[in-house]
């Protein structure tokens, strides 16, 4: 985030106490981003607590400024101009049962200290005053802070059953501020931690993006496992433990240090799609392969990669593009090994396709870690700039609509004949329509007298 916008949205979330105590209401900002700016971190949004009810909330900013999000909740959204984003302004309220494990049944409207007591961690339960700089902290957030705990407030296993996906949330902050689980709260994180199977699929979903995005992201991964959520989530990853990995960066490693390690190494902010993928690549060596993998590192079954890949990827409720491109990353994430020395057809298929960026960067840490080195990968980047040869995706010489008008039958071979075309053209071997033909008529399809 830039300063200039940074600025932007404090001005605004300030701007909205001000008037806020302006009409004689309590106001105050809340949670994270208090949390962030005592760490001296730039806050990525602000939140408002206050004593004025939504009704109120929106009667000062207007119904146009205003979106009622949670009303009942008491859960306004102010929108401010161009650059100061969104912020959210919430009545101080206490929370009666959870009976759904996320939303509680009802609300009574409070004080900012019975507000803390209902909010999930120590570190999030602060608030700030804008205004004088002053931090209000009931719940001992600061000093878990400076110590660097992640503690549940007040019972762990009452919070977390309030909202299961909290048991998920613990493991991300701990994991992004390198923090220790206080041992209260991780043991209710470990008994607890079958029940995140009752949270949406798309809620955690949307926890892992934040989650594999963040350069923490291996940090997280372990913690997952550790306290059971991987084995809920994605049990096929926990497997990869045990499985020998014999090579010269990690001699005494398994597959699952392995798969840390390229999580570690991928660029400082991927894509959700090329984490997630590098969590998953190698899937497909676990059932019953136990022998020690070589300095390839790959002797999976890429059918079995794709469908576990696939299935995770569904049950995440992911977009159909996103679960498309995983699938895609884990199933060709080392079929650029040997990249001097593939068929030009084979390798132009390869760096043609839309995610060939994040095959390389999965690609060079998965090398990196197996080998210490990803030379095959600085030849295709290289490739990729100077190819001498032609466009590396040039237009397909033949269709099938070409091949109907070449007398030919429709039908499943005409997929195999075009593939066939296209690898003699990526080749090289041929480079005009007529020599597609001939190329045909050689192979006896057509007769050589037909043209197009």
């Amino acid at each position: 985030m830039s300063p200039p916008l940074a600025q932007t949205q404090r001005a605004f979330a300030t701007t909205i106490v001000s008037r806020l105590r302006d009409q004689g209401f309590q106001a105050l900002w809340a949670g994270g981003c208090v949390r962030d700016l005592i760490l001296e971190q730039v806050p990525t949004d602000y939140d408002v607590a206050t004593d004025a009810t939504p009704e109120q909330v929106i009667a000062l900013f207007g119904k146009k400024q205003t979106i009622p999000v949670g009303i009942s909740f008491g859960v306004v959204r102010v929108r401010g101009s161009k650059g100061a984003g969104e912020v959210e302004v919430a009545t101080f309220r206490s929370d009666g049962t959870y009976q759904d494990g996320r939303h509680p049944d009802s609300v009574i409207f409070s004080s900012p200290e019975q507000d803390a007591q209902r909010r999930d961690f120590s570190i999030n339960g602060m608030f700030l005053d804008p205004l004088s700089g002053e931090i209000i902290d009931y719940v001992g957030g600061r000093a878990d802070l400076e110590a660097g705990i992640l503690r549940a407030i007040g019972d762990p296993h009452e919070r977390f059953q309030e909202d299961k996906l909290r048991l998920l949330r613990a493991v991300r902050f701990a994991a992004r501020f390198d923090f220790q689980l206080d041992p209260t709260t991780r043991a209710a994180l470990v008994s607890m931690a079958g029940e995140i199977r009752v949270v949406a699929p798309e809620r955690i979903g949307q926890e892992l993006r934040r989650m594999l995005v963040h350069r923490s992201r291996a940090r997280a991964v372990d913690q997952m496992a550790e306290v059971g959520l991987a084995r809920e989530i994605v049990p096929a990853i926990v497997d990869l433990k045990g499985i020998a990995l014999n090579t010269s960066t990690q001699p005494d490693g398994d597959l699952w240090d392995h798969t840390l390690w390229v999580l570690d190494l991928l660029p400082p902010a991927p894509t959700f799609t090329l984490a997630f993928a590098a969590l998953l690549h190698h899937v497909g060596d676990v059932g019953g392969a136990s022998s020690p993998r070589d300095q390839s590192g790959a002797v999976g079954s890429r059918t079995v990669a794709r469908q576990i890949t696939d299935s995770l990827c569904r049950g995440l409720r992911l977009s159909n593009a996103e679960r498309e491109r995983v699938v895609w990353l884990v199933e060709n994430h080392d079929s650029l090994r040997d990249a001097r020395t593939l068929r030009a057809s084979r390798l132009k298929r390869v760096l043609a396709m839309p995610g060939v960026d994040e095959l390389l960067d999965l690609h060079e840490a998965d090398a990196l870690a197996l080998r210490g080195e990803s030379s095959e990968v600085d030849y295709c980047r290289d490739y990729l700039r100077n190819e001498p040869a032609g466009p590396i995706n040039p237009p397909p010489l033949l269709t099938g609509h070409d091949l109907t008008q070449l007398g030919l039958t429709p039908g499943a071979h005409f997929a195999r004949i075009l593939n066939q075309i296209r690898d003699a053209q990526l080749d090289g071997l041929i480079q005009t329509k007529q020599d597609a033909c001939s190329w045909l008529d050689q192979e006896g399809l057509i007769s050589s007298s037909k043209s197009i």
